[in-house]
């Protein structure tokens, strides 16, 4: 069998300013799909378990980049040219894709949908993928394609497993000539990345639920978060069913249990104040306090500075926090000492923080993941690179500026820098969720605190134009 592969993957945060170019992306066109082979991402998988199957792979093009901000619509224009020659042709027996599934740009609001629409008027092959728990899925995706598998946990452990689930589905229907079709249920629902997690209710109860659903007919049933700071008319939770049966009754069953559980979703956090003066005195082991309103993971620039202005005025000892500021990094290598550290990426924020500090160390900011099943992993693969980095002091607290904003989801970030994060009193990290598979085994306590940011779990206080909740 031949199989045209191709990756399509941003999250699209549509509230923050600026667009997301193609310099932003890292690329790679035919044949260099295969340096992915074997890696932690979906794409490696899936191209290993190719020769398990017998598999003749037809690489197209692989288009990655961090979540951020809105995408240029010549992003969309450059994918498409580099797969659509491979794709017009009509030597091969079906279509592999690996996705985000939340990715807008200037002038199309569901971009994978738009992708999908665009294959379908050049063949007919069945059209598998995976996606992201975190997708917005729409009824256009379910229309087009024939089966879409998202994870299945957040924090996003399960990423290169789950393309590895849509492979042997595919598999399965090259072999058996069945074609499933998917059918979508969307409850109306939205929530905050912090009320997504799947080791808490509502995700949890409807996880084990779906895989409860799955049978012989019923190939796959996706529990899918949505994404709330990607404004569009399918933004929010959905159900998908891959199925060759009628999946109705557990699609509405899903959408019920999710209507009763909807307000463990709903997550508010106390303020940042509120909960650093009940850590006086600071408590033995510990304490990761989590800054989701600056989620990396979600889009957020990484350099908001409520959090270290709070542990500033508190005058918390022993902690460290990492804030994304290359014109700082660079100004720190030309010999100043006094800088205006962050508060450069996003309105919301109180703007940049002047700060004399103590130059500890320069270093190279390339690190090899520990932790190879991570979030950071399937974005990545193996290695990550935080650009040019600095580590300076200030008044007792550590503070790794980074020329690359780096999601902390794991802890390589921190040790190839010289830094002991478990000997720390208190860590900040800007995240929801998906840091907790690296933290939670060093915590001794996580606290959510909510700062001035873009990715405020107040879902309320977003100026949403395109939203469409109803049941």
């Amino acid at each position: 069998m031949r199989i045209l592969i191709a990756g399509l993957f941003h999250e699209t945060h549509t509230f923050l300013d600026g667009l997301t170019a193609l310099s932003d992306f890292q690329i790679r066109r035919g044949e260099e799909l295969w340096a992915s082979k074997g890696d932690s991402s979906p794409l490696g998988g899936v191209l290993e378990l190719a020769d398990e199957f017998g598999w003749q792979m037809i690489p197209t093009a692989d288009y990655r980049a961090q979540p951020s901000v809105t995408v240029a619509d010549d992003v969309i224009e450059q994918f498409w040219n580099d797969i659509a020659p491979a794709a017009a042709k009509a030597d091969y027996d079906a279509i592999y894709l690996v996705l985000h599934g939340a990715m807008v740009s200037q002038t199309i609001l569901d971009v994978e949908g738009e992708i999908l629409r665009r294959l379908r008027t050049l063949t007919a092959v069945p059209i598998f993928g995976v996606f992201d728990l975190h997708a917005n899925f729409s009824p256009q995706m379910a229309a087009l394609a024939d089966c879409l598998v998202g994870y299945r946990e957040n924090p996003h452990t399960d990423a290169r497993e789950a393309g590895l689930i849509a492979a042997r589905l595919l598999n399965r229907c090259l072999t058996t000539g069945q074609r499933p079709r998917m059918q979508l249920r969307q409850p109306g629902l939205n929530w905050p990345p912090t009320g997504t997690g799947t080791a808490n209710d509502p995700m949890l109860t409807l996880e084990v639920m779906a895989r409860q659903f799955e049978s012989d007919s019923l190939w796959a049933m996706n529990i899918v978060a949505g994404f709330s700071f990607a404004d569009t008319p399918d933004t929010g939770v959905s159900f998908v069913a891959c199925t060759t049966a009628d999946a109705t009754s557990q699609l509405e069953e899903l959408g019920k249990v999710a209507h009763e559980l909807s307000h463990l979703g709903q997550i508010t956090d106390p303020s940042a104040d509120e909960v650093l003066e009940q850590l006086k005195p600071l408590p033995a082991g510990l304490t990761v306090l989590v800054e989701p309103s600056d989620n990396i993971g979600g889009g957020a620039p990484g350099d908001g500075t409520g959090l270290l202005r709070a542990l500033i005025r508190h005058g918390i000892p022993n902690a460290a926090i990492c804030i994304s500021d290359p014109q700082s990094v660079c100004e720190l290598e030309a010999g100043a000492r006094t800088i205006k550290l962050g508060g450069k990426g996003s309105r919301l924020d109180a703007g940049p923080l002047e700060l004399e500090v103590e130059l500890i160390a320069l270093n190279d900011g390339r690190f090899e993941l520990e932790d190879k099943n991570s979030h950071l992993a399937s974005m990545c693969g193996d290695v990550f690179d935080m650009g040019r980095c600095a580590i300076v002091k200030h008044a007792g607290i550590t503070i790794l500026i980074t020329s690359v904003k780096t999601p902390p989801f794991d802890l390589g970030q921190w040790h190839s820098q010289g830094i002991a994060v478990e000997g720390l009193g208190v860590v900040a990290v800007k995240a929801a969720v998906a840091h907790r598979r690296a933290y939670d085994p060093i915590a001794a306590r996580m606290l959510w605190v909510d700062t001035p940011g873009p990715c405020s779990s107040n879902l309320q206080a977003l100026p949403y134009r395109h939203l469409q909740i109803a049941g």
